[in-house]
């Protein structure tokens, strides 16, 4: 199966193929519209697309410094410049104006492409400083400053970009109107935006799920299409609106939906970082309030004559609290994407520490749980570890985590004095196994309790 992020650019390249060869296999498919209004609108949403994504992508680079984001970032900025001050604003003003600017623009616009290209196949470690960045965005403002002006001046003395008065017909057969430089570079620019896209899909194959990067690929290639139906059909610098036009819009549209589904992604971290904070706080209330006044309560319970019958008792349950609120807390302080692992040898190594015992793990890293179930697996295994010192005494524990055929698989065993299974679960005694199967039944899964008089125990969750 494809990846994720080749499964969309796959999508995008089908839908483009198939606008190509339904405007060039059917004579009677209008490809071309005259509607210079449309056209300018489409002109100006397309750059305030653009605009967006530069300003998420900004926000990004000023996070993480990396180069491909600077070159994205300016790579948009010079697109969407190209788009509305050099060729709708003109369009909306006058012919004269429009044919002169729309120079200006095909080499700006390519610079733009040949950014977003390069950006594309630069690395994701790389890093530009500030003074790497001034230098580099004072070199594009110059470049789109100096070729925008050139093309503006000589644009009027230059023939036409497009031969408005050839017949438009239909698009059986290429109809290469425009001037060999536009041609050109509509041919420059489908292959910068076709390299673009795979580096991109690469890219955001081992990103850990960059939805951003991932409907780039996909408007890249959309936009290699549209530069292709703009080399063999007349091109967008007119008052007509072409096949091309709608595949660039799916261009700046599969933008939209990657900057959509980038300030989601924001909004929900920052969401995560709120619930963080507020999980620190009330973990530090209950370290210093409640575990400090159980700890009094042992002391003082500890320092009661040994004449006095309820002592033990005390003692014992005020370790109990305490092994739990030390355990809230800790669950208070920790992320939520922490590995299965991590979280159960954390929480084995501290038990072992506590009841001083010899401690075995054998934990497969590629078992994996929802947070949920982390926790629900954390107490099972502590309830057992607990249960083999203070009931079994046992000396020895080992806690191994694998996946089998069935599925995956935690068992706890110990070399205590083991019990009577059935008698424990049938007498007032046996409430810490039922909260463990009610546990492993809502993962959902099953626990399965192995034990003898003599011979230790086995706890064995599967799920």
């Amino acid at each position: 199966m494809l990846p994720r992020p080749a499964r969309l650019s796959c999508a995008a390249a089908a839908v483009a193929t198939a606008l190509t060869l339904a405007v060039v296999t059917i004579p009677d498919l209008r490809f071309a519209y005259r509607a210079p209004t449309l056209h300018v609108v489409l002109e100006t949403a397309n750059a305030v697309v653009a605009l967006l994504v530069a300003f998420l992508l900004y926000g990004r680079y000023r996070q993480s410094a990396r180069t491909q984001e600077l070159l994205l970032t300016l790579g948009l900025l010079v697109v969407a410049l190209a788009n509305l001050a050099l060729t709708a604003l003109p369009s909306a003003v006058s012919a004269a104006v429009e044919d002169a600017s729309h120079w200006g623009a095909v080499p700006v616009r390519l610079l733009g492409t040949l950014l977003l290209a390069v950006a594309a196949l630069v690395p994701r470690t790389a890093r530009a400083g500030r003074r790497q960045a001034r230098s580099l965005t004072g070199a594009v403002a110059a470049l789109v400053i100096g070729a925008g002006t050139l093309g503006v001046v000589r644009g009027e003395q230059l023939s036409p970009l497009v031969e408005l008065s050839a017949p438009i017909g239909d698009a059986t057969s290429p109809q290469l109107v425009a001037h060999p430089a536009v041609l050109a570079a509509q041919a420059l620019g489908a292959v910068l935006y076709g390299v673009a896209a795979v580096a991109l899909v690469r890219q955001a194959r081992p990103a850990g799920g960059d939805d951003l990067l991932r409907w780039l690929a996909a408007g890249c290639v959309l936009a290699a299409a549209a530069r292709v139906h703009y080399f063999l059909f007349p091109s967008i610098y007119s008052d007509y609106v072409y096949s091309g036009d709608a595949l660039r819009l799916g261009f700046y549209l599969c933008l939209l939906v990657g900057a959509v589904r980038e300030i989601e992604s924001y909004w929900r971290l920052r969401a995560d970082a709120a619930v963080l904070e507020d999980r620190r706080r009330l973990a530090r209330e209950l370290h210093d309030g409640l575990l400090q006044e159980l700890a009094y309560i042992r002391a003082e319970s500890s320092a009661l004559p040994a004449t006095v019958v309820a002592r033990d008792r005390i003692t014992s349950a005020c370790d109990r609290a305490l092994d739990e609120a030390r355990t809230a807390v800790q669950a208070l302080g920790r992320t939520a994407d922490e590995p299965l692992g991590l979280v159960l040898h954390r929480a084995a190594e501290e038990l072992s520490r506590r009841y001083q015992v010899d401690l075995e793990v054998d934990l497969d890293d590629a078992v994996d749980a929802r947070p949920d179930q982390r926790h629900a697996l954390v107490r099972i295994a502590r309830e057992a570890v607990s249960n083999a010192v203070r009931h079994g005494r046992a000396r020895r524990i080992s806690v191994q985590l694998s996946n089998d055929p069935a599925g995956s698989r935690l068992a706890v065993r110990d070399d205590g004095t083991g019990f009577d299974v059935a008698a424990v679960t049938a007498g007032s005694g046996g409430y810490g196994l039922t909260s463990m199967r009610e546990r492993a039944r809502a993962l959902p899964g099953s626990l399965e309790v192995r034990a003898a008089p003599g011979r230790g125990s086995v706890v064995t969750v599967r799920w």
